[in-house]
């Protein structure tokens, strides 16, 4: 009776320890009690009841997810393959065992699934211009589809997107064909604004025609002080004729007050 007794409580320490379980803290365990699900259980220790229950651990931290490339049909019919990076965690561990054989799985296939739905419905140019508009596209899709399986997905992004050559060759010319664009629109600007700059010191010249006179003396000056060479210019009569007109107007002045006198 002794050892007997010995063996079978020995026995009964050990079935008794089998059902100590430790979680860490971001662990929880569902547990079922002859095929019925109980309430999830953990952090820290608890205990399964050995044969009567069972205990599925999930680990609740943030799982970082690769979508492996897809061949995409654009909108404007361009074949392309498109990967990405997918960022979801459960939120609710009991429907994460329930709901879905595989949550890991499943939640793969749905993001290559809308990926490629997304992708075919969006022409090329969006797809490489707009990436944030279609990773909050492809995020709320597979969210929504993963909310009755007690996942949240967090974050999708679009890692690369492979062109075939033709059409890398096919942006390249645009791009170069777009900087040439605008290389010339701003020149045109440049030349439009320096004609308008030029009309208004015309108008203000013809003015005031002392003005052309001062400037075109301006002119002889810089040229003489930059270059050591004689240079002769044929200087106009016209140039002389304002200070011509100024003295003949003083000389006339000066002598109406001396017959006044």
């Amino acid at each position: 009776m002794g050892p007997a007794l010995g063996i079978i409580i020995v026995i009964g320490v050990a079935i008794l320890l089998s059902g100590l379980k430790i979680l860490n803290e971001y662990e929880r365990a569902v547990v079922f009690r002859l095929g019925r699900l109980t309430p999830f259980r953990g952090p820290g220790v608890i205990f399964v009841i050995p044969v009567l229950e069972r205990s599925v651990r999930i680990d609740l931290r943030t799982v970082t997810l690769d979508v492996p490339p897809q061949d995409v049909i654009t909108r404007d019919n361009v074949t392309i393959k498109v990967s990405a990076v997918l960022y979801f965690r459960v939120l609710d561990p009991s429907r994460a065992v329930t709901e879905v054989a595989n949550y890991l799985f499943a939640t793969s296939q749905l993001a290559q699934t809308t990926l490629r739905s997304v992708g075919g419905q969006t022409e090329l140019d969006e797809l490489l211009g707009q990436r944030d508009k279609l990773n909050a596209r492809i995020q709320e899709i597979v969210d929504a589809q993963t909310e009755p399986w007690g996942v949240k997905v967090t974050l999708v992004e679009l890692k690369n997107i492979d062109l075939p050559q033709d059409m890398q060759r096919a942006i390249a010319i645009q791009a170069e064909a777009e900087r040439e664009r605008r290389a010339k629109i701003i020149a045109a600007e440049g030349e439009f604004q320096a004609a308008q700059r030029l009309a208004e010191a015309a108008e203000i010249m013809n003015k005031s025609p002392v003005t052309l006179q001062l400037r075109y003396l301006q002119t002889l000056k810089e040229i003489a002080a930059e270059n050591n060479s004689t240079t002769i210019f044929p200087v106009p009569i016209d140039l002389f004729e304002p200070f011509y007109n100024m003295r003949r107007a003083s000389g006339g002045s000066e002598g109406g007050g001396t017959s006044k006198s």
